[in-house]
């Protein structure tokens, strides 16, 4: 497939080492200065990255890939939202509303699979911001790059919210013939409430179940991942069952399921939203989350609860060997990754 051509015209495509250091010298309205804004309220930078593929630690995986930093879907929750300050930027609004494009990353990625040492390991995709966020309707870098991966036969596993991923049905149906390809589709819950609430940028929770639908029609080893599940909006049993009920109507082949964890960044922010929108909610979040994890105790309730209601619906657990929406990585080497990771 022929390259795409750039959607900005611009010259030089700063790397994402460049803009954190503009970012820490002249804030992020000077630094992000050639950021083209679009109808959605965001500002996309185009960057350069160095790697493609991430080495991450601690995962049923080794590698990751992932064409976008940032993301328009906003969930209030998200764990790379703390990651941001790789860039000297904050986890409120610019995880958002600034979004950086990996412009050459399909290049990148073609001479990393060409190398001799490349074992063919599983690649995760979209273990941070969504690979099909609106933006990639424009770039395709999504599909560019599972292109390169299937030439290869190289296994991949992948994480969306965005419906968009139905686009790719026969690409991700070859890679699954040839190599192994699991497709997992996050539906925290199907309560319009706490949907308009958690994730205000996302495509509405029956939308991506009729893409779980759309992939098991095409061939694709597709699940739902209901993670995370969200402590006072979603852990009402009658939601927590509307939700799985749901992915088992709409032919989901698994089911995973992970109470919501909060650190750094991501905390600020969560509880920031909490104070602003659900006050009434805060001291018993501060009870709940006295560290990064919700008390065991509640954990395991949980849990319990969702393993009965998945045996009820007749909905198999999580496929292995990816968590990759439920767990971030313990440890990447940021000089590796040119500060790009997830």
């Amino acid at each position: 497939m022929a390259a795409q051509p750039a959607f900005f015209d611009l010259q030089q495509k700063p790397t994402s080492r460049t803009i954190a250091l503009r970012v820490r010298e002249a804030g992020a309205a000077v630094a992000m200065d050639e950021a083209q804004r679009r109808a959605d309220a965001a500002s996309y930078q185009e960057i350069t990255c160095r790697s493609a593929l991430n080495p991450v630690k601690g995962m049923p995986f080794k590698w990751t890939l992932n064409p976008y930093r940032g993301c328009t879907h906003a969930c209030h929750y998200c764990f790379a939202r703390r990651y941001q300050t790789q860039f000297e930027l904050g986890p409120d609004d610019h995880f958002s509303s600034f979004i950086f494009v990996k412009v050459n990353l399909v290049e990148v990625l073609k001479r990393e699979l060409d190398k001799p040492s490349w074992q063919r390991e599983q690649v995760a995709v979209g273990t941070a911001t969504d690979p099909y966020q609106p933006i990639e309707g424009q770039y395709q870098l999504t599909r560019r790059s599972l292109l390169a991966l299937a030439a290869v036969n190289n296994p991949v596993a992948l994480v969306t919210k965005g419906p968009m991923v139905v686009r790719d049905a026969d690409v991700l149906a070859d890679i699954g013939r040839t190599a192994g390809c699991t497709v997992y589709v996050s539906v925290p819950t199907v309560d319009e409430d706490a949907w308009r609430a958690l994730e205000p940028g996302t495509a509405h929770p029956l939308q991506r179940l009729r893409a779980v639908r759309r992939l098991r029609d095409a061939g694709v080893n597709v699940g739902v991942l209901m993670a995370p599940v969200v402590p006072g909006f979603t852990t009402d049993p009658a939601k927590l069952e509307a939700t799985i009920k749901a992915a088992a109507d709409h032919g989901a082949a698994f089911m995973g399921a992970n109470v919501m964890y909060l650190k750094g960044g991501t905390k600020d922010h969560f509880m920031g939203f909490l104070a602003a929108e659900f006050p009434h909610m805060v001291d018993g979040y501060n009870r709940l989350y006295a560290g990064a994890y919700a008390k065991p105790d509640y954990i395991t309730q949980v849990r319990g609860m969702i393993g009965v209601l998945q045996d009820r619906h007749d909905l198999n657990r999580r496929k292995r060997p990816v968590d990759a929406a439920e767990t971030e990585p313990e440890a990447v080497k940021p000089e590796q990754s040119d500060l790009n990771w997830e």
